[in-house]
């Protein structure tokens, strides 16, 4: 995992090294020596200092990482304990993502993927703002909201997997879950968290799925709720009750 992950770091340096450092130097008409040199140059002053950066941001993924490890394991406590209090009106944690993303920016090269991901953004942070959410972060070919409440979320996630298609990007699925989480540099953590990037991860492109507390806590809506049954999903101690949203009131 290491290997792998730094290489692609490496890679992705080079490729930006050749075209923001090397290739610039020599449109300005520089020889290739003198090019080779200038650069090595720049190279030079500027190595120890990527070697810091990617030094910090990595204690920060750690940090975060470590975080919420705990968080869950502390959930986990209190609830073994008999003492985890429940919220009447808890806030619901989505995630939605594009099925076949990877596919679609492989083919069509990375200015397609820059102006999907465009696309994308503009889409669901206008859609989540109508129902009281908002898109806590981009993670690669999918969007991870907040929701004030969980019938927000669902109506939310029912109009953003509508108008993506009605936008001709990659089907989209939605994962949702509701309950307490904890806030912190500009991050959500816990079991909620957690549980609806798994279900986004379970649901088929085009479904929006939901846990039986979005069901119980969001009302009707004018949506209709299908259940599957208890699943067991991965990272998930116990199996959850899903249900498949579907329908919603126009406008």
């Amino acid at each position: 995992m290491y290997g792998e992950s730094l290489r692609r770091i490496a890679e992705t340096e080079a490729d930006w090294y050749r075209i923001h450092v090397m290739k610039p130097l020599l449109d300005a008409g520089m020889g290739y020596g003198e090019m080779l040199e200038a650069s090595a140059l720049f190279g030079a002053e500027s190595a120890p200092l990527a070697d810091r950066a990617v030094t910090a941001i990595y204690h920060g993924q750690q940090e975060h990482a470590w975080f919420k490890n705990i968080i869950e394991g502390v959930e986990n406590s209190l609830e073994e304990a008999g003492i985890r209090s429940k919220l009447d009106r808890p806030p619901a944690m989505s995630f939605l993502d594009l099925s076949g993303y990877t596919r679609l920016t492989e083919e069509r090269g990375d200015e397609a993927a820059a102006e999907l991901a465009g696309s994308l953004a503009q889409l669901v942070q206008r859609t989540s703002g109508e129902h009281g959410g908002w898109p806590v972060k981009r993670l690669g070919d999918g969007v991870m909201f907040y929701f004030k409440d969980p019938a927000g979320g669902v109506l939310a996630a029912l109009e953003m997997v509508e108008r993506i298609a009605a936008a001709g990007l990659p089907p989209a699925r939605v994962g949702l879950d509701c309950g307490a989480v904890i806030f912190q540099d500009g991050d959500y953590f816990g079991r909620t968290v957690n549980n609806a990037a798994r279900i986004a991860a379970y649901a088929r492109s085009g479904e929006v799925l939901v846990t039986q507390k979005v069901l119980e806590t969001s009302g009707a809506n004018g949506v209709r709720f299908t259940e599957i049954g208890p699943v067991d999903l991965k990272g998930v101690a116990q199996p959850l009750r899903l249900h498949v949203a579907s329908g919603h009131r126009d406008g």
